[in-house]
């Protein structure tokens, strides 16, 4: 700080937890930043970005107090792999392979013995593609979030991935998330970590749509044009989003179509990006629009929050969605004020928040399941 000080007019300092966050307001002649200036940031051990505020030249500077933390990252490996594993059983059993059973509860292959039956008859071509697929979805998401994190210097945990028996989940995962254990400083770096990860999943989710509805099985005599996939010989009809309707008249036509795996993961990707983006509490479309209209984001999510307990007339599964984002705001519905809430949002972030709040209304699904 000290090698910065000759450059700044007034400075505001807030230790919290194990960063320190530095406001400060730079002399008018080096406010370009000059060359002096850029010098000293360069050697800043830190993340700094400059704000709007009272007039040009305002500057934040975050750095780490403590060394960061030993990060075990055999547990999120092992979780990782563990996750690929079981959505690879989930894909096999969409492709349609057999599944060993074993005289466990129920008759569920709970035994190891019929697990690792399981295990070793897996082959490229029952799953893996969609294995590949939907872990790289889920990866790029979180990986969006950790790295806009690691540029405002926010301590962030890799990616935890969240295993699950396809007999519990049929695709094979709960999910991913990343644990932020430092705060959030303003609406700015809220914007950026919360929008970054439901693009970047977005994005892979895309290319697997679009490659994936390619080799898609078009059903005849089906008049109904929708989509269409099997699981343990039961069908599912996969509900339609504004961009999962256009891209499949696009590639397809109007038709019905059994999806290709590589299609189903980027299907529930696109269902995986409007999850996270409702906009209630602490999932990413909560921090995107308090980052864009602030307190008013509680209206707003009182509001989606009601819809969805009307549209579990109709799915379900929308109240267990309810039910589990009520849980994780600890019964909180607006998101919670970051460090320094009167900061105004940049105008260059406007734009990125509204797309992000387009991107939602694109990809939402009202009635994701029938059968």
């Amino acid at each position: 700080m000290k090698a910065l000080r000759e450059f700044l007019v007034v400075w505001r300092t807030m230790v919290v937890r194990d960063r320190e966050i530095i406001d400060a307001l730079v002399h008018p002649e080096h406010a370009g930043p000059s060359p002096a200036l850029k010098a000293a940031l360069n050697d800043w051990r830190g993340a700094h970005y400059w704000a709007d505020g009272d007039g040009a030249g305002r500057l934040v500077l975050i750095r780490s107090l403590a060394a960061a933390p030993k990060e075990r990252w055999w547990l999120h490996i092992g979780l990782l792999l563990g996750s690929f594993v079981t959505v690879w059983m989930g894909g096999a059993l969409l492709s349609g392979a057999a599944v060993p059973r074993s005289s466990g509860i129920f008759g569920l292959p709970f035994e190891a013995q019929a697990l690792l039956q399981w295990v070793g008859q897996l082959r490229a071509g029952t799953g893996l593609d969609f294995a590949i697929a939907l872990i790289g979805i889920l990866l790029a998401h979180e990986m969006g979030h950790y790295v806009l994190a690691r540029r405002y210097n926010i301590n962030a945990s890799p990616p935890y991935f969240v295993p699950a028996p396809p007999f519990l989940n049929f695709i094979g995962t709960f999910g991913a998330f990343i644990r932020l254990r430092s705060p959030v400083v303003d609406r700015r770096q809220l914007m950026d970590v919360g929008a970054a990860g439901p693009w970047a999943g977005f994005v892979v989710a895309l290319l697997a749509l679009i490659i994936g509805l390619q080799q898609s099985e078009v059903l005849a005599g089906v008049a109904a044009t929708q989509q269409v996939v099997t699981f343990a010989d039961v069908e599912f009809y996969l509900g339609d989003s504004l961009i999962t309707a256009g891209l499949r008249r696009w590639l397809v036509g109007d038709v019905t179509v059994l999806l290709h795996p590589v299609a189903l993961a980027g299907w529930f990707g696109m269902l995986v990006t409007m999850l996270n983006l409702l906009p209630l509490g602490q999932l990413d479309g909560g921090h995107v629009l308090y980052a864009l209209i602030r307190d008013k984001q509680r209206f707003v999510g009182i509001v989606m929050w009601i819809v969805l307990l009307i549209l579990g007339r109709e799915f379900w599964g929308w109240w267990l969605w309810a039910g589990f984002t009520l849980l994780l705001g600890g019964g909180r519905l607006a998101h919670p004020a970051v460090l320094d809430r009167f900061r105004p949002l940049p105008r260059s972030r406007r734009p990125l928040g509204w797309a992000t709040i387009v991107l939602f209304v694109v990809t939402f699904t009202p009635i994701p399941f029938s059968w």
